[in-house]
């Protein structure tokens, strides 16, 4: 019996043993090459964190250039102004040239008229008289000096009139390279905004909203931050407070009853005049800032309907009767630097190395900015950017 049963194929049952094998190895090969299309174009697009880095400093590069687009619009003002006045002044000068010129002419005519070219002997024979000759002779020797000084003032016009001419055309050659510079720095404003908003418009809806999650997070750390120095601030003004505190009940003690008010009075006149003073500049500093709370951020504006960084701080100041530089690079200089664990309401809070942004301390960690393009005139915290951007605190002078 066994011998009549067909053994099966060799090669159908290897074949059958293989099948599954080599379909898995195929699937998974298909497999791998379709993660690995799908993969290529996502390795090329940047994730969402290198977005909103390249995002942040296009802002802060637009923010940068925007300051020398300041700079530069305020140096092209003055040398428009200085031109204008040597301009003037040489049109003044140009007169009084003509006017020395015309007084020379009139001298030779009548020179020519009083017949001062003939030689004296003949003037002197066909004068009336020697008396007639001699008070001849005496006129023209005091024509004569009046023309020697009609000669050297028109010489001194002319002098200074081309001195005038050529310090206006070298003022019109730097007018021409402040305006250069003034359209370089609002093409590199434009391109950076440009390019920023461009990679937003790229995002999808799940990465805006992955980018605001982000960016919600960064603030509530900086609230955090803005909170410490608040909560530190408030001790080392408590400590100051007890300190005066002690001191005057030292010099209380120290002093008779017909001595306690007056020194008692002296001391909190000699410690409060000048913080009223200052605090209250920084008060109206302050108070015009809030109000401007919504307007919206514009690259070189200086209000009153919109306001850059600088623009925001120099107009504030301004109403407190201060007057600051237009920009940051100049705003930075123009008053005592302090802590960030001492600043102030008032006080001017620059960011970044190359101090594009600038801010108004208003206490508790907070102050009023013009952020970036896009945003609006707000309050916020000086940690907005981490702790590390921050360039300096200012207390205006």
């Amino acid at each position: 019996m066994a011998s009549h049963r067909k053994s099966r194929p060799t090669g159908t049952r290897v074949a059958g043993i293989r099948t599954p094998a080599l379909a898995t190895a195929a699937l998974t090969s298909v497999a791998l090459l379709s993660q690995t299309a799908n993969a290529t174009p996502s390795d090329d697009r940047p994730t969402l964190e290198e977005v909103e880095k390249k995002v942040d400093d296009l802002y802060r590069q637009a923010g940068s250039a925007t300051e020398k687009y300041n700079a530069a619009k305020e140096k092209t003002t003055k040398q428009r102004k200085k031109v204008d006045t040597l301009l003037d002044d040489v049109a003044q000068r140009t007169q009084k040239l003509n006017d020395a010129r015309e007084e020379l002419g009139s001298f030779a005519s009548a020179q020519y008229r009083t017949g001062a070219s003939v030689p004296e002997t003949a003037t002197l024979l066909l004068a009336d008289s020697p008396q007639d000759y001699f008070d001849q002779n005496q006129l023209m020797n005091r024509l004569t000096g009046r023309q020697k000084t009609a000669v050297d003032d028109y010489v001194t016009q002319q002098s200074e009139t081309m001195k005038k001419r050529r310090e206006a055309t070298e003022s019109l050659e730097r007018l021409t390279d402040s305006q250069k510079d003034l359209k370089t720095a609002k093409s590199t404003v434009q391109k950076k905004l440009a390019t920023a908003r461009e990679l937003l418009s790229e995002l999808t809806a799940e990465e805006k909203a992955r980018l605001a999650a982000i960016e919600k997070k960064k603030q509530q750390e900086a609230a955090r931050k803005a909170a410490e120095l608040a909560k530190q601030q408030a001790a080392q003004e408590e400590a100051e407070r007890e300190r005066r505190e002690e001191a005057a009940r030292q010099q209380e003690s120290g002093s008779g009853s017909s001595g306690t008010s007056d020194g008692t009075g002296s001391s909190d006149s000699g410690s409060s005049t000048p913080g009223t003073s200052t605090g209250t500049k920084a008060e109206k500093a302050i108070a015009f800032a809030r109000a401007q709370i919504g307007k919206p951020y514009v690259w070189g504006a200086t209000g009153p309907g919109s306001y850059d960084c600088s623009g925001l701080t120099q107009a504030a100041w301004k109403a407190a009767g201060v007057t600051l530089p237009r920009v940051t690079y100049d705003q930075v200089n123009a008053g005592t630097t302090v802590s960030v664990s001492q600043a102030q309401p008032g006080d001017l809070v620059f960011f970044y190395d190359d101090i594009s942004h600038v801010g108004l301390y208003i206490g508790d960690g907070m102050m009023i900015h013009a952020p970036k393009p896009g945003a609006y005139v707000r309050e916020e915290s000086i940690f907005y950017d981490g702790e590390s951007s921050i360039y300096s605190v200012v207390r205006p002078a």
